[in-house]
């Protein structure tokens, strides 16, 4: 009878829990057309970076980790997104969502970056940006504003993505 009870206050507080983070993360979630989610991060020297001092740039924000397949594919395009439009005012700012920093570091060993990380162990940013899977990707406008989002890395949307990029960059 005791065990029962437990269980039941459990999974009452489990399921109260649950649907105070789904609407916290739809209140905020980064959707087109609204502001992004602000956060600061640190970056692996303790420089922190803030998204609101990014304004002005175009900015791709990119939630990875170091078992996602698919982000060891990402890294190749997004440094060379990085090189080709950084001097234009383009910024790519990863997020690194791992638990361990040491996981991230070993990821990095094997397919550095020439963009951004920064690190959120506690994982509230992607929390605010409802991210659903790895890689998620926004690519937000000189004003904060999120144009794109995409879930998972797809070869076959990298020239519409630089397309958006060119475009976002010439109307800036």
């Amino acid at each position: 009878m005791i065990e029962r009870h437990l269980a039941v206050t459990i999974l009452a507080r489990a399921t109260v829990w649950l649907g105070a983070m789904a609407l916290a993360a739809g209140a905020a979630a980064a959707g087109i057309g609204e502001t992004a989610p602000a956060f600061a991060l640190p970056t692996a020297s303790g420089d922190t970076v803030a998204l609101d001092k990014l304004r002005g740039r175009v900015v791709y924000v990119d939630f990875w980790a170091s078992w996602c397949a698919p982000c060891r594919r990402s890294f190749p395009w997004m440094n060379e997104m990085q090189q080709k439009y950084g001097p234009r005012g383009f910024t790519i700012v990863g997020i690194n969502v791992d638990k361990r920093r040491a996981d991230a570091e070993r990821f990095l060993q094997h397919t550095p970056a020439a963009f951004t990380v920064v690190y959120d162990e506690a994982g509230a940013s992607p929390a605010a940006y409802a991210v659903k899977g790895m890689p998620s990707s926004y690519l937000i406008d000189a004003q904060g504003k999120v144009v794109e989002a995409e879930n998972g890395f797809h070869e076959d949307r990298k020239a519409a993505l630089e397309e958006r990029i060119r475009s976002l960059l010439a109307g800036r």
